[in-house]
């Protein structure tokens, strides 16, 4: 205590010194204040980031770890019984007309009197079928060409092989479309490969021959994933999304761009315009793009609907950790809104009328306008160093996400076309986390490239109906699915 400043004697400061010691003391109340402030904002969102989870945000399941959140559905519960319905044909497994093969039997001795029933008549009595693959075990086929003597001059003439048999030995179609099948569209890893066909086949495969068959079809896909690419900026409705690939060891982006029939993957560096002008569809398309609010998009496309699904999901976040009732409330008008759009496009084939329209609407920013008084706008205390806009809560950035882009939110509501939420571009991105999971990084920027535009073919012949398998086998045959 000896070594503290003694208090000053206030009555005998002057007026211009205490004017001074009142603005010191304000001026640090104000700092006190602010760094208070930011200290709650701060706890703010170290809360809001230990509530969130994959059921009120974006976060994908494999992050909730042990912490996995109750499921809660927003389906109601079904009338009916778990199981096949009344009515239903089923896919029982049933007799074939034709079997591939036969086995007689026929009684050698008479149960009665022990008599040889070698001559007697015999008829049908009872059949079954026993389903199965047969051995499994490659098939060589040996080419040979000859030489023939010419009977008039004498010339020797020798055969040609055809075009697809280039080496001594090498593999057919049927086995390298395969293994690209199961590398690109089974996810299975090179090692796991070899056990398979090891174990089936009896054939020790290389790694290397797995990689060369996946480049044969990656090279004879290119003019495919050129008309996939021109077909979609031709497109009036297209999904988009982009989710994080590690290509050796840094991290990318990967990108798509789908629809119901077609699907585009492409790898790039960077998440935003860089990438979208590089990959070069979004810049040339002119339809309603359907996305999650990342801002990059707005810059695109002549019209925009964002994912309802996140929304869904971010007003579920709002309700746990704010209890505003203006999230409720607008989660229980999209989803009426929804039933209301199906139920009445399924009887009609139209969108609802225009009255019904403007009724909805005004009733969807009527919701939000009371949402301002749950989650008013925060002034901040004390000078900002920052410049730009304030930062305000996550339920506040929704708020007027919900209000600025109402259009877009509400899109599904004016055009049967256009999905209430952007699940069509998760489902296309899902797979690719996958094989992240099972595979690790991608080695190289080529491996990355291979597995796109091989997955975005395999992508776009599932979703158009056809046998993946044989799409893959007609492309190393150079005769492609191509995609109307």
């Amino acid at each position: 205590m000896g070594n503290m400043e003694t208090l000053p004697d206030i009555s005998q400061l002057t007026s211009s010194e205490k004017d001074q010691l009142i603005y010191l003391l304000w001026e640090q109340n104000q700092l006190l204040k602010a760094e208070v402030k930011q200290l709650k904002a701060r706890v703010q969102t170290l809360e809001d980031q230990i509530a969130k989870n994959s059921g009120n945000s974006s976060k994908p399941p494999s992050s909730d770890g042990f912490n996995k959140p109750a499921p809660k559905s927003r389906r109601k519960r079904g009338k009916n019984k778990p199981g096949g319905q009344k009515g239903h044909r089923g896919n029982t497994l049933r007799q074939v007309k034709s079997p591939d093969k036969c086995i007689e039997y026929f009684p050698e001795d008479c149960a009665c009197c022990a008599n040889k029933l070698i001559d007697c008549v015999s008829e049908l009595a009872e059949k079954r079928q026993v389903f199965d693959v047969p051995e499994l075990k490659i098939s060589v086929t040996e080419h040979r060409v000859y030489n023939s003597l010419c009977a008039n001059c004498n010339h020797v003439n020798k055969a040609e092989f055809p075009k697809d048999v280039s080496s001594p030995v090498q593999y057919g179609e049927r086995i390298k479309s395969l293994m690209v099948y199961l590398n690109q569209y089974q996810l299975l890893p090179y090692e796991r490969m070899r056990d398979f066909f090891q174990d089936l086949f009896n054939q020790d495969i290389s790694t290397g021959t797995f990689i060369n068959a996946n480049k044969e079809v990656y090279e004879k896909l290119v003019s495919v994933e050129a008309y996939i690419k021109m077909l979609l900026q031709k497109q009036s409705i297209m999904h988009a999304d982009e989710t994080g690939l590690r290509v050796k060891e840094s991290l990318h982006w990967l990108h798509v761009c789908s629809t119901k029939l077609l699907t585009y993957y492409a790898i790039h560096e960077k998440r935003g315009p860089l990438a979208m002008n590089a990959i070069a569809i979004l810049p040339h398309f002119g339809g309603t793009l359907v996305h999650d609010h990342f801002k990059t998009y707005f810059n695109y496309g002549a019209h925009h609907a964002l994912c309802n699904a996140h929304h869904l999901r971010e007003l579920a976040f709002v309700q746990e950790r704010f209890k505003h009732k203006w999230a409720r409330a607008i989660e229980t008008f999209l989803l009426m809104v929804k039933k209301k759009v199906e139920k009445y496009a399924a009887r009609t084939n139209e969108i609802l009328p225009d009255t019904i329209l403007k009724r909805l609407r005004k009733r969807y920013i009527k919701i939000l306008t009371h949402g301002w008084e749950e989650c008013p706008l925060e002034i901040s205390c004390g000078i900002s160093k920052k410049r730009g806009r304030v930062k305000q809560s996550k339920a506040r950035n929704l708020l007027e996400r919900l209000r600025v882009h109402c259009d877009a939110v509400l899109a599904f509501m004016y055009d049967l076309e256009i999905p209430f939420d952007n699940n069509q571009a998760e489902r296309d991105i899902r797979m690719m986390k996958v094989q992240q999971k099972i595979s690790g990084c991608f080695r190289s920027i080529e491996g990355a490239e291979m597995f796109c535009r091989i997955r975005g073919y395999i992508s776009t012949v599932r979703k158009n109906g056809m046998n993946v398998l044989l799409a893959l086998q007609n492309a190393i045959k150079n005769q492609p699915f191509i995609p109307g």
